[in-house]
């Protein structure tokens, strides 16, 4: 038995789509993001387990499909697997798609470490009439454990920690898969160099197999000389071995395979149709828009009310209490005003995440990538580019995290910079205020335009960078993507995602909301002599005055204007609370509220209608992201020149963009 009390480091492993993070998220607790779609997994992460006195810690990695390594997601598998604190590799593998699946599992048992094989979705495999033969698998695989597992339904949890934990002892087995008497031979050579080079190494065969493939990263991290043995690459060979083997094992062991894919192929048919794939993609999102506006609409009243009653009583609270007026002021019109304004979108947020989670879990994005990737090649970026730009319509934080799936250095940053004109989700409030007090009668279109307009900024930004690089780099790779079989979404799933998001809404808004509310409210009473009765002659005030020139030919020429996008560098959210605050409106999202803001906006711009409120809405779409956003580029790209050209870049391009829309408009709507 193992030692009580012994600690196991497990990396879980699989391609994309297998169900790992599920798998983690069941086997730790952990509330890790989850979603049919590649890409989401960017780092490693770490959970906790228990079993028979045994503590269990689990490292769930990025999905790759071998260990090969093109990508920043698959050197951070490789380097996982490869470390020598890691005692056992839990392959996950998805069991309704074996066959694709084997390839990345036969390289995990060249590396002479203990394997375990998790088939998870057995219970799709079920579903579609499918039969699996769990005694002759283990067999074709060396004798590894072999566990059938459901994480959406969360079986065979137990029995997969029970082999871990077991097949810890027993070590690794041997080889399962032989190359021919040459390749065979020279692998022998190069494991007796290395031997002779690197005695405490615990991968020979696997680093063997990768000289004989001219695997660049092996050959610089462990230098041996090769080339009395290494006449040529071999990589090809291998890879054809490996792929007869796998169909050897697929014919054993797998039976009535013909009946899964046929759903999957009918349904795409449709929504990967080349002409009518990208129009039905938009037909999707807006349905997804006016869900969140027509039943969000209906839920917030609830909320409007709540905190209508809230302010009311704590202000008579206040009152009662004696409190200094300005205290009253600072909590009332600063920290309710500028929190609960935010707190009144929360049904809209949940309701678009919703849709969002159901999209992703079904397996669409991944089609969305695939009809995409035409669009995106015409831009110089693979379809692959486009995943990061979906993910950018819940947070652009993980969005700019999300790049490490690509492959060249070019096209991340490229991705980095485009990624910021997806509306997230910290958009939609600005969105929903302006539409519903400027657009009461198309206030759907008028929102839904701006996600439109933000992949359509995107996409030529893209094309204008291509066409200013050409002839600079080689061509765009083509996509290489899995378009996993669709579906149901699984409600445990959702959830977690749901819930998560909405989390991390509340956070900010009792953070970064919050402060940034009490600061506006304290330049908006304080001015060159102290505090200050009339706002006008604040601090605010006159940093605003002093930006209401740049701002005259988008029709913004309003000195709260200019605060209220200051403060949304912050967060995207703080835009809606400062007009709150700024206008004294402890409601905003009520017909009060957003009636007394028009009033307001009228009294200092009686001009100001639709038209401008338009160019505000596509400034605040294009113009510099979130203060977390600015701060992941920097990181992610690793570079703070690259970084301040794009903040100054979508500065200018949405000045230039909501001029455009104001002049323009103000011919065509006088």
């Amino acid at each position: 038995m193992t030692a009580p009390g012994k600690t196991i480091r497990v990396a879980f492993v699989g391609n994309p789509n297998c169900g790992k993070t599920t798998l983690f998220n069941a086997v730790t607790g952990s509330r890790l993001k989850v979603a049919n779609w590649p890409g989401v997994t960017v780092e490693k992460k770490e959970g906790r387990a228990a079993y028979e006195d045994c503590i269990l810690t689990i490292v769930d990695t990025p999905g790759i499909y071998s260990l090969t390594c093109y990508t920043i997601e698959e050197k951070v598998t490789r380097q996982c697997v490869m470390d020598e604190g890691i005692d056992a590799i839990v392959n996950v593998v998805d069991a309704s798609s074996l066959e694709r699946n084997l390839y990345l599992t036969l390289q995990l048992l060249e590396l002479g470490k203990p394997v375990i094989l998790a088939l998870n979705m057995m219970d799709i495999v079920s579903e579609r009439g499918m039969e699996i033969d769990l005694h002759r698998l283990p067999e074709l695989l060396g004798g590894i454990p072999v566990v059938p597992v459901s994480a959406a339904k969360r079986t065979g949890l137990g029995i997969l920690l029970h082999a871990v934990v077991h097949h810890c002892e027993e070590g690794a087995g041997g080889n399962v898969l032989t190359y021919g008497e040459d390749i065979e031979d020279k692998i022998a050579q190069l494991e007796k160099r290395m031997q002779t080079w690197y005695p405490d190494h615990s991968s020979m065969r696997w680093h063997a197999i990768k000289l004989l493939e001219n695997d660049e990263d092996v050959m610089n991290e462990h230098p041996i000389s090769i080339e009395d043995v290494v006449d040529r690459s071999y990589e090809k060979d291998i890879i054809q071995k490996k792929y007869a083997y796998i169909e050897n094992i697929i014919r054993e062991v797998l039976f009535h395979k013909e009946k899964q894919a046929a759903s999957t192929d009918r349904t795409d048919r449709i929504l990967t149709h080349p002409i009518w794939g990208v129009p039905i993609f938009l037909l999707i999102m807006c349905l997804v828009f006016f869900l969140t506006f027509t039943v969000g609409d209906f839920l917030k009243g609830g909320f409007e009310t709540a905190l209508a009653f809230l302010s009311a009583r704590i202000s008579y609270f206040l009152v009662y209490a004696g409190c200094a007026p300005w205290l009253i002021s600072l909590i009332v019109e600063g920290i309710i005003a500028g929190v609960g304004g935010i707190l009144t979108f929360i049904p809209n947020i949940v309701i678009l995440f919703f849709a969002l989670a159901v999209l992703e879990d079904s397996g669409y994005m991944s089609r969305v990538a695939y009809v995409m990737d035409h669009i995106m090649g015409r831009a110089g970026l693979s379809g692959k580019a486009f995943l990061p730009m979906v993910l950018g319509f819940g947070c652009t934080v993980p969005a700019i995290m999300a790049t490490r799936a690509l492959e060249t250095e070019r096209d991340r940053r490229k991705t980095m910079l485009i990624t910021p004109f997806m509306s997230c989700s910290a958009r939609l409030p600005i969105y929903v205020l302006f539409s519903d007090m400027f657009f009461p009668d198309c206030k759907v279109l008028a929102a839904f335009s701006m996600y439109a307009i933000g992949m359509i900024v995107a996409i030529v930004a893209a094309l204008v960078i291509h066409g200013w690089e050409k002839g600079k780099t080689g061509a765009t790779d083509c996509l290489l993507i899995e378009l996993p079989e669709y579906k149901r979404p699984n409600g445990r799933t959702i959830g977690i995602y749901v819930w998560t998001k909405l989390r991390d809404y509340l956070e900010k808004a009792g953070t970064t909301i919050f402060f940034a509310s009490i600061l506006i409210w304290l330049v908006l009473h304080f001015g060159m002599h102290g505090m200050v009765e009339d706002a006008a002659d604040s601090f605010g005030a006159m940093i605003g005055r002093g930006l209401m020139p740049v701002l005259a030919p988008a029709g913004l020429d309003m000195w709260q204007i200019a605060v209220a996008l200051i403060s949304g560098i912050s967060a995207k959210e703080v835009v809606v609370s400062s007009f709150a605050v700024l206008f004294g409106v402890v409601n905003a999202d009520s017909a009060a509220g957003m009636a007394a803001i028009v009033d307001h906006i009228h009294m200092q711009k009686p001009d100001f209608g639709p038209v401008n409120a338009y160019a505000l809405m596509v400034f605040c779409l294009l113009y510099v992201p979130c203060a977390a956003t600015i701060a992941t580029v920097k990181k992610e790209s690793g570079s703070w020149k690259f970084t301040g050209r794009m903040v100054v870049f979508q500065l200018l391009l949405a000045w230039c963009a909501a001029t455009a829309v104001y002049q323009i408009g103000r011919l065509l709507f006088p």
